[in-house]
This record gives structure tokens, sequence and C-alpha cells, in this order.
């Protein structure tokens, strides 16, 4: 959510490229297809502001600098057997990125919640999310509140359905999307035959990377829940089943995944590094995140046939709030999860003064945020 937060921000708030729909839209469509959630919204907003080629620069946007900070804290761990401790600064930029959450849940509650059924549902997710932390509770939240939303609010849009423009077909984006395919599975086809025709030491190797690659698209496609969920899945294959990591590199693994910005699926990244090397590496990452941000993209095409529905619009209605719930209950559940102090909470207050009065711009302010962490902690 914090991911979600600053793309809210940016895009919506400060760039006006979008509307606060759009970002309720794609948590929606994430929530229930399987992968990360934040990556895949994100996917799904550049799709939708410039087609494919939106999709695949919104996609390395998110990912390079994570992949980037991944791979130097690996060569670090692996050369010096400890991850680098960053207590301080992330004490300094747990009540942050909690205060931006805030200050978007307000923004998105300000303009979506207009009666007290919805602000019913809005609390009423925020305390489920709280108190039940599976992936059950969101699922139920998000079926519960679409159900409610149809049934208060499907007479409301009865006979009020706009008329649906006819489609478009983009000649340029399609054979893009035919260019990339066909790259994509050309690659996938290459790491699956060459073991066989290869002899010696290249066999072994191709194989790896085979291996590498099922595992990780396979995890990706396969999980429902975003990132806390893949961990004990994870951990399973790689440390039980496979033995690339004992129980100690692999809980370091997730360590280096929650300090880095971006996605906790960037854990693959180090995961393949270890395995296989840099190119093990780029084998995982793409592996984990791909697969499932190809499916959001198409499942967002079939979307758009269905969402001026009288029934589809009322489902919404019901899930716009429970989605802001389930944003605000992200922002506690944060705050909850660091060292909670007089310091923390003085911090908490200034950074959310600074997010709604002051309109600061996250990429400004987390950092700025993890520097005063070194100073006042």
């Amino acid at each position: 959510m914090a991911l979600i937060s600053v793309v809210q921000k940016q895009v919506v708030e400060k760039d006006k490229k979008a509307d606060g729909e759009l970002i309720l839209e794609g948590i929606s469509l994430a929530s229930v297809l399987p992968g990360p959630v934040a990556f895949n919204v994100i996917a799904y907003v550049g799709y939708k502001l410039r087609g494919i080629k939106g999709a695949l620069v919104s996609m390395a946007g998110i990912v390079i600098p994570s992949f980037l900070l991944m791979i130097l804290l690996s060569v670090l761990y692996l050369r010096y057997g400890n991850v680098p401790s960053f207590s301080h600064f992330f004490s300094g930029i747990l009540p942050a990125v909690a205060a931006v959450i805030v200050s978007v849940a307000a923004g998105m509650a300000k303009k979506n919640i207009k009666d007290k059924f919805q602000v019913a549902i809005a609390i009423l997710s925020a305390i489920i999310i709280l108190l039940v932390k599976a992936y059950a509770a969101t699922l139920a939240v998000m079926v519960i509140s679409g159900i409610a939303g149809n049934l208060l609010y499907y007479r409301e849009f009865t006979g009020n359905v706009p008329e649906r423009p006819a489609k478009k077909y983009n000649l340029a984006e399609l054979r893009a999307v035919v260019f990339i395919s066909a790259i994509v599975l050309a690659v996938f086809v290459l790491i699956l035959v060459m073991p066989m025709l290869l002899p010696g030491e290249n066999t072994h190797v191709l194989q790896i990377h085979r291996k590498i690659m099922l595992t990780f698209s396979g995890m990706s496609v396969s999980l429902f829940g975003g990132g806390y969920v893949v961990i004990p899945a994870m951990q399973q294959v790689i440390v039980h089943s496979l033995g690339w990591l004992n129980s100690k590199q692999f809980a370091d693994a997730v360590a280096m995944g929650q300090v880095t910005p971006g996605p906790i699926f960037i854990t693959a990244t180090f995961i393949g590094y270890k395995v296989a090397g840099f190119w093990g590496a780029v084998n995982a990452t793409l592996a984990i995140f791909l697969p499932p941000a190809f499916l959001m993209i198409i499942c967002s095409r079939f979307f758009e046939t269905i969402r001026n529905s009288p029934s589809i619009s009322a489902v919404f209605k019901g899930l716009r709030p429970a989605i802001i719930g389930m944003i605000g209950a992200a922002a506690i559940q944060i705050l909850a999860g660091g060292d909670l102090s007089v310091k923390t909470a003085l911090l908490f207050i200034a950074f959310i003064i600074l997010a709604i009065r002051y309109k600061a711009d996250p990429v400004f302010l987390i950092p700025g945020a993890g520097l005063i962490g070194l100073l006042i902690f």
C-alpha cells in the first residue's frame, strides 16, 4: 500500500494524469489475481495511461531500482556474511510511509465515500484486516463488500448505463504485444530446450536457469494475496525442497526484501543471485514479476467490457470504501510494526501535516524522513 500510495500521489494528485478510480479499480483487480499486488497495480496504471509501452516502462521503473539495490546487498551479504544495519534510517521512514498512506486514504475517502453505508463498510473492512492477518480475510472483505454494494446500489445504476463507444484497436499496440510475447515465448522455449542440445557444463548451467525460471514463474501465478503470502510458500520450496538457501539465509533474504524500496517479491533477486550469479538474479526477477503482470493486463481488457454494467458499477461502489478501509489498516500495521515511541508519534503527526496540509511529495518526504531517523534515533 505504501508503493501504491506514492503512485496515487504522483499520478493522480500531482500530475493529474488519471483519476482516483483508476487506482481503486487496479487494486480491486490485483487483489483477486495472483502475484505482487502493488507491482500489478502499477503495471495496470501504466497500461491504462500508455498501453503496452506504458505497462513495460512502469514495470521497469518500479523493479530496476529495487533490483540494483538488492544485487548490491547480495554481494555484500555473500562476501561479509551479514546484512548492513538500516534500523535508524527505517525508524524515520516508517512513520512517514504511514503518514503518506493515511493522506492517500483520506483523499480517496473524501471523493468516494458518500453515505453512511460506505462509511460502515470502510470501518468494518479496516477492523477485519487488523484483526485477521490472512489473505482469506482480504478476499472475504472484497467479496462481502462487493455483494453489499450490489444489494445497496444496484437500483441507483439501473437505466443509467453510459453508452459504450465502439472498441478501437490500436494496430501499433497489437504489434507490440505480439512482438513482446514472441520474444518471451522464444526465451522460455530456449531455456527449456537448450539443456537437451548442449553437452557438458553448459547443460548444467542451463538446467539451473530452467529450474529457476520454472520455480519462480510457477510461484508467481499460483500464489494469491501479495508479498506476505509468498514468503512461507517460497521458504518451503527454496529451503526445504530445493535446498538453495538455509533457514538463516532465507530469513536474511526476506529482511533485505523488506528494507529495499519496491515489492517484497524482490527477495527472488537474492535467491537467483545466490544460485546462479547475476544472470540467475535477472532470471528469477523476470520470472516472478512478468507472468502475473501480463495476466493483470489481459484481465483488464476483459474488465473494460463489463465495467459499465449496473451490477459492476454497484459492486465497485461497495468495493471502494472497503479498499479505503484496507489502506487505512495498512498504515496502522506499518506503525505497529516499528518501534512505537514518543519520537515516532511526533514524527507521524509532523509527516501527516506535511502530507495533507502542505501536499509534500513522497519522493522527498520518505527519504528525508530516513535522514531524520538517522539523526534523532
